[in-house]
């Protein structure tokens, strides 16, 4: 079986495969860990759905955090005894990173687009929801055009909050209507149909763009359904997108 994570900056994705089948995964807080910590927490987690961990034989990760990098590492080896894949810009995935600083591009953005582009297909576009609102856009003939950055909703809400005094936390639950009647209504007004107006007035303009007015959008992250419901353009929704494009690119150099 194959254990494979995906670090973000809020939060921790992991799962693991038995073949091409995704039978267990999680959505973690990606809070600093020794790795003895992470370990024992992967070996617990493994356990609610009574997966023996002497069962894993492989493993592969993508960061964003590089404090959690070694943490991940060792914990995988001295827990599970395997040495992790780690991908990276320096992966041979196969991918023509079409950019100015190949480098640059993160290691999620990286197997967001293998994964998208073995899954739906080209000419398309990945949206994925988290801390930042990302979207990856990949060409006609497979290549990785670069792409967008943008606030994440919770990073919007967590704005205002420490920002404005007297404006409250709230909930990421999607308002009757767009005229809000009170000031929880307002927010969520604001950042739900807010962001999914930045959302489709993003994918019109890159659907502009040579060669990508065909393009498909399959949006990820946690939030990906949620904005599906706001989003005119949002075609697909894959939650666990990054996880099976963990499990393409590892097998792609250990299974070739």
């Amino acid at each position: 079986m194959l254990l494979v994570i995906d670090t973000g900056n809020t939060t921790i994705a992991a799962g693991v495969f038995d073949g091409n089948n995704l039978i267990a995964h999680w959505r973690l807080s990606s809070i600093s860990r020794t790795y003895d910590e992470l370990g024992v927490y992967l070996w617990e987690l493994l356990a609610t759905k009574n997966i023996n961990p002497s069962s894993i034989t492989g493993a592969a990760f993508a960061s964003v955090v590089p404090s959690l990098d070694f943490a991940i590492t060792e914990a995988i080896k001295q827990y599970f005894n395997v040495n992790p894949l780690q991908v990276s810009a320096n992966t041979d995935t196969g991918l023509d990173l079409r950019v100015k600083n190949p480098q640059e591009v993160g290691a999620d953005r990286i197997v967001n687009v293998f994964a998208g582009l073995h899954k739906y297909g080209s000419p398309l576009i990945v949206v994925d929801y988290g801390t930042a609102i990302t979207f990856d856009c990949i060409s006609p003939d497979g290549a990785y055009l670069g792409g967008v950055i943008a606030p994440g909703l919770v990073s919007g809400i967590s704005a205002l909050f420490s920002k404005a005094a007297k404006l409250p936390q709230v909930s990421l639950s999607i308002p009757e209507r767009v005229i809000g009647l009170d000031t929880t209504e307002n927010i969520q007004s604001g950042i739900l149909y807010g962001n999914g107006g930045l959302t489709d007035r993003l994918i019109d303009l890159i659907r502009e763009s040579d060669g990508m007015k065909a393009a498909k959008v399959v949006a990820t992250g946690g939030h990906a359904g949620l904005m599906q419901k706001v989003s005119r353009n949002i075609e697909y929704v894959d939650n666990w997108l990054m996880l099976d494009g963990l499990r393409l690119i590892y097998e792609r150099i250990y299974k070739s």
